[in-house]
This record gives structure tokens, sequence and C-alpha cells, in this order.
């Protein structure tokens, strides 16, 4: 039933005039969708729901002045994003072809439309760009677990679009300036703001993670032109973490992953962590103002298993970069000498439910405690069951690059060794 449901709607959606008594059923249809049911109704209906995914890129690259102020239309959108982040964080048993193939149903003369759509628009606040946000937002989601799908054509297309047009350029830059204010009022977090600083910060993060070669820019130009603002911008703000509103943790949160991604160049340490901080008082000021990111407890209750959300995300790119920061630096005695940071860092490990954070908190333990340290609070064996079941799980999906987790960080460090 729930099958001739969807196609009557579907087939529906190619009549001249589309009522609105249809987008309201099929809203109401998708809402309904749960965990428990997700994989059956995409089993059952595949083909329906590719042709509405189809027929929503094709919506959302015409004239968006047609519908974009008709409610039942932007509800149907948001409903549909919503379903598409469960379809890639809650179901196992769908195959990831059949999720790519729902997630990535646009064409690239589709994405230049909505390019357009969003350069030519003088609304900063424009409920078209929200529903693009979330859209690039769920690609970014998908891509991160599933980088062999680098390979389609318009993950390589988006890519080197935002990081030419929008990353790489004054008004990104003028963003960035906002955010350096010690005073920030709510009304500089446009939607234009934040697909620019959020989203796409977020797709080039997880799209460099496997595009090391041939691109645009090199990682030294990004952070040279991107750098000390992301410094003066944590500076700032490392303060009031109590104070922050869900846009300045989303700006702060891919900002920071997006950093870490360049100073981990093609999937390994590079020097890039040495031209964002070129002196060791740099350095020192950096890692004070990542630990009290880290240091704030009332992140670790946000903590989810998979990297579904901010607070996760800003964890895990904060951890990375302090891990990055003693893979390059001569810096360990920074760490040692901050007896806090050893209590921290264990803390996460321990209680984190999230897989990176805790394996980036045990390799940081593992480079800068002492071996006289690391037996007195006894996780060597904790932390050697938890990298080699990270290690067996990796082992049964081989053709998955997995949880872009460096294998170097689960094995390297004294936290594994008898």
């Amino acid at each position: 039933m729930m099958k001739t449901n969807l196609e009557q709607l579907v087939v529906a959606l190619s009549r001249p005039q589309l009522s609105t008594d249809i987008i309201y059923q099929l809203t109401s249809l998708i809402e309904q969708q749960s965990d428990m049911s997700l994989s059956s109704f995409v089993s059952q209906s595949f083909q329906s729901l590719l042709t509405l995914e189809q027929w929503a890129w094709q919506l959302l690259s015409q004239d968006y002045l047609q519908w974009i102020n008709q409610p039942y239309y932007i509800e149907l959108f948001h409903t549909l994003a919503s379903f598409n982040k469960m379809l890639i964080f809650t179901d196992d048993k769908i195959d990831d072809d059949s999720k790519a193939a729902l997630i990535f149903s646009e064409t690239t003369d589709q994405l230049n439309s909505i390019f357009k759509h969003i350069e030519q628009s003088d609304d900063d606040n424009n409920p078209y760009i929200i529903i693009i946000n979330l859209w690039f937002d769920n690609h970014s989601y998908f891509l991160h677990d599933n980088l062999q799908y680098n390979t389609l054509c318009v993950v390589d297309y988006i890519g080197e679009y935002f990081v030419r047009n929008y990353m790489m350029n004054k008004q990104f830059k003028f963003y960035l300036s906002q955010l350096r204010q010690p005073q920030i009022t709510q009304s500089i977090f446009t939607v234009k703001m934040l697909f620019y600083i959020k989203t796409c910060s977020f797709y080039l993060y997880t799209y460099l993670g496997v595009k090391s070669y041939n691109f645009y820019y090199t990682a030294d130009e990004m952070i040279d032109y991107l750098g000390n603002d992301y410094l003066q911008i944590i500076g700032t703000h490392n303060h009031t973490i109590e104070s922050w509103n869900r846009e300045l943790l989303a700006c702060i949160s891919h900002l920071t992953a997006f950093v870490c991604r360049c100073c981990w160049w093609g999937g390994q340490m590079t020097t890039q962590m040495k031209i964002l901080c070129p002196t060791e008082q740099v350095t020192c000021e950096c890692i004070q103002n990542i630990m009290r990111i880290i240091a704030y407890e009332p992140f670790y209750k946000q903590i989810k298993i998979q990297r579904s959300n901010d607070e996760t995300i800003l964890l895990g790119a904060c951890l990375f970069f302090s891990m990055n920061i003693l893979e390059t630096q001569n810096i360990t005695w920074f760490f040692r000498s901050n007896t806090s940071y050893q209590k921290i860092f264990l803390t996460l490990a321990e209680t984190s439910i999230n897989q990176i954070i805790c394996t980036c908190a045990y390799h940081i333990m593992g480079i800068f405690l002492t071996d006289e340290q690391m037996k007195e609070l006894k996780i060597i064996g904790s932390a050697t069951g938890f990298s080699f079941n990270i290690l067996e799980q990796a082992w049964y999906d081989p053709l998955k690059m997995y949880k872009q987790i460096p294998i170097a960080s689960i094995l390297q460090g004294k936290c594994i060794k008898d």
C-alpha cells in the first residue's frame, strides 16, 4: 500500500498543474518514516524515491521564485532533507550505492543554475539558500564515511566550484572579518554567510580528504589566505564558549575542521601547521585556545556516535588539531607542563561514544605522556583493545576508507605498546 501511494504521488509530479494536496501527501508520507521502517521503505519504493529526488533537484535548479513563497513546498524540501540525513546515518541495511544514487541525483547543469541563483540573490536570508545548505550538507555527511564516491563527476564539480568561487574570495574574507569581532550580533549570521562559512567549509573538508592532487589551490595557499583569520577567531571567542549561539558554533566547528584538513593534506601530516603557527609563542597560544574548547564539558553530552552534529565535529577537529601540532612541532613539553590536559584527554578517551574522538585522545596521550605516566593511568590495555577493535571493523569492510581515521593514529604512540 505504501509503495502504491508513493508511486501514484510521484507520477502526479509530472502534471502541468501540481495540486497542493499532492505536496502535502508527499510530505506526510516521508515524515512518517522512521529508523525502523526506513530499510523496507527504500527497498519497496526505491525507483519512486529516486524520481522524487531528481524532481526536487530539478525544481531547485529552476526559477525558485515560482514556489519559494509557498509554505507547502518549503516544508516538503525540509522534510526530504531530514529524510536524506536519516538515510545517511541510521540504516546499514541499505547499500551505499542506493544511498549515493538518492543523495547525488543532480547534474552539473542543475548545479550551475543553483549556484547562479545563490550569486544573484539580493536577499542574504533567502529561504531558498536555507534549503540549499541542507542539501549540500547531506552531500558532506555522506561523503565523509563513503569517500569511494569521490569519483562522481558532481562531487568534483562542487568541490572545485566552492573553492574557486566561494572560499578563496573577498566575500569569504569579509565574513571571516565579521567573525573576528569580540562582540557579534545575531544579524551577521545571515543564510548566505552560513552558506559560505559552514556549508562550503564542510564540503571542502570532506572533499579534500581524498583530492590532494591536481586541485585548484595548494594547502599552503589556502592556509596563507585563511589561517591568520582563523587563529584570530578562536583567539577571540575561546573565552566565551558558554555564550556561543548555534550559528557561531557551526562556523567555528567547520572552519576548524577545514583548517585541520589543510594541515593533513592528502591523508598525511604535512608542514602546513608550521605555516599556520610559525613560532613557538603562536603555537602555545593556539594550543591554549584549542584546549579551552576541548575542555568545555557541556559539549561532551552532545557527542554523537556518528559525525552528525556540530559539537561532535568541533571536538573531533580540535583533537585532530592537537595531534597534528604534537606530530609536527617540538611542543611535547607544553602539554606535559599543563597537568589538566591529561585529565581532559583521559576523560574523552574513556567516556566518548565517538570512535574518532577516542582514537585521537588515546593517540595524543601516547605522544606526550611518559612511560611512567602511562603505567600509572593503567590505560595501555584499554587503548590496545580499542585500537584493535577499530582495525577489526575496517578489516571486515575493506572497500571503505574507514572513518577517515589515519592508521598511524591507531597503531603509533606509546598507548598501544606493552
